[in-house]
């Protein structure tokens, strides 16, 4: 294992992320400042406990997860893309590096960027509203691996996008709405049975649900389940990462 090749790239990354805070840092938390203004007054004043959880609060990992999904993303897509985009991908390639080396660096930077706003959201939401956090390991545990899986999830969307449009596509038109209609500013339980039936197969609700459940103990889907989802969706992001790198698909070319 080449770790000074990862030290490298992991440090590049992150140099960049510190030297756009304002973007990179600030413009999230604010924007889920504004959330709570507007969730937590407007939305709160109707809503007062859903579960028996003020309303402010039981929004705090919804919100939390939505961040973390998007920033993971596009941190780690932009990652891999810019290199493609400007030609110096070559030189990654043509170093004695490993693929799993490469992924390792970017990843790695990406989930920790993402990890580092996560705790922030979290920091934020602390001013506006009560936390509890009955489970601090398992809070931890889905916080970190849904880090890393959506950051292995952006990589290979940077690998396979071929324009600035495509890196935004997937994070704005899927990845958002999920999160939206994943339970992250409700529970599921208020909806009819048609549609609880037809969110089980939204994968964001699994996420949320069992985020939600390392707070307050309280969740829309079964703990096992949850985890379950989360490891099955790495899985599945480690096997397309490997079979790109294998092929040689949209990097070789």
């Amino acid at each position: 294992m080449n770790f000074y090749a990862i030290k490298s790239i992991y440090q590049f990354e992150m140099a960049r992320t510190f030297r756009t805070l304002l973007q990179s840092i600030a413009s999230p938390v604010l924007s889920t400042s504004l959330y709570f203004i507007v969730f937590g007054s407007a939305i709160g004043s109707r809503i007062q406990e859903i579960d028996g959880i003020h309303y402010g609060s039981f929004i705090v990992p919804g919100l939390v997860m939505l961040s973390l999904l998007t920033e993971s993303i596009s941190n780690a897509s932009f990652g891999i893309y810019f290199p493609k985009f400007s030609g110096t991908i070559y030189e990654i390639l043509s170093a004695p590096v490993t693929m799993w080396e490469v992924v390792i660096g970017y990843v790695g930077a990406a989930a920790t960027k993402s990890l580092m706003l996560g705790i922030l959201m979290l920091i934020t939401a602390s001013f506006f509203v009560p936390i509890r956090i009955d489970h601090p390991i398992l809070m931890a545990f889905f916080l970190v691996l849904t880090c890393i899986s959506f950051s292995l999830f952006g990589f290979v969307i940077g690998i396979w996008a071929d324009s600035f449009e495509k890196l935004q596509m997937i994070p704005m038109l899927v990845i958002t709405p999920l999160v939206f209609l994943g339970g992250s500013f409700y529970s599921i339980q208020m909806l009819p049975p048609f549609w609880q039936k037809l969110s089980m197969f939204n994968p964001v609700l699994y996420l949320v649900s069992g985020f939600r459940y390392s707070f307050f103990e309280r969740a829309d889907v079964a703990l096992s389940v949850s985890i379950t989802m989360i490891l099955v969706f790495l899985t599945f992001c480690l096997t397309v990462t490997w079979l790109i790198f294998r092929t040689g698909y949209k990097i070789k070319n």
